[in-house]
C-alpha cells in the first residue's frame, strides 16, 4: 500500500454553518465545481477539520444576530490558519464583529432585488462580473464600521457595505 506517484491531494473547502438555509446548496455549488466539500458546524474542533486539509472556508448565514449575547461566533483556528474565507451574511458580520468592526440593525431591511454596484472591479472575487449586476439581498442587520484593513469592494443603494475584504484572502458579503 504506497502512495501513488504524482496524485494530487484533493482541494477541499468547509463551509461552517452558523443554521443558514443555504448551507447545503452552497456545498452542491462548490461539488458542482469539482471541489470536495464538508458542512460542518460553527462548534466543530480544530482537529476533524484539520484532518481534512482544507484549502479554505465558507461562513454560512444564519438566523443569529452577531451583536446579541450568546450568538454563535467563527473559531479562532479559522483566522489563524491564515486560509482564504468567504463570509456569506452572518459569516460576513462575524468576520465583522470578531475582527475589529461594527454590526448593527439596519434602518431599512433590504429583502429581494438589488443592484449590486462594484467598487474594486479588479478583486479576484469579481472575475467575470460586470460593473453592476443584478442580486438577491436578505438581511436587517448592516455593518456600520469594517474591521482595521478592510475596504468596501461593492455597494448597493441600501448598503454601502454589500461587500468587504481585507485583501488578504478574507472576504464578506
Amino acid at each position: 500500500a504506497g502512495e501513488v506517484v504524482g496524485a494530487e491531494e484533493p482541494e477541499v473547502i468547509v463551509v461552517i454553518d452558523f443554521g443558514s438555509q443555504y448551507s447545503l446548496l452552497i456545498a452542491r455549488r462548490i461539488r458542482e465545481c469539482q471541489v470536495y466539500c464538508e458542512v460542518m458546524s460553527y462548534d466543530t474542533p480544530w482537529e476533524k477539520i484539520a484532518a481534512l486539509k482544507p484549502k479554505g472556508f465558507i461562513l454560512s448565514g444564519g438566523p443569529a444576530s452577531v451583536y446579541q449575547s450568546g450568538a454563535p461566533l467563527t473559531p479562532a483556528y479559522i483566522y489563524e490558519s491564515h486560509l482564504p474565507v468567504l463570509g456569506i451574511c452572518y459569516g460576513m458580520q462575524a468576520i465583522t464583529e470578531q475582527l475589529g468592526g461594527r454590526v448593527a440593525p439596519g434602518a431599512k431591511q433590504e429583502y429581494g432585488y438589488a443592484i449590486l454596484h462594484l467598487s474594486d472591479v479588479d478583486s479576484p472575487l469579481f472575475a467575470d462580473l460586470d460593473e453592476s449586476s443584478p442580486v438577491w439581498m436578505s438581511h436587517g442587520d448592516r455593518i456600520e464600521e469594517m474591521p482595521p484593513s478592510f475596504s468596501a469592494l461593492a455597494h448597493t443603494e441600501n448598503s454601502p457595505i454589500a461587500v468587504m475584504g481585507n485583501g488578504e484572502g478574507i472576504f464578506g458579503l
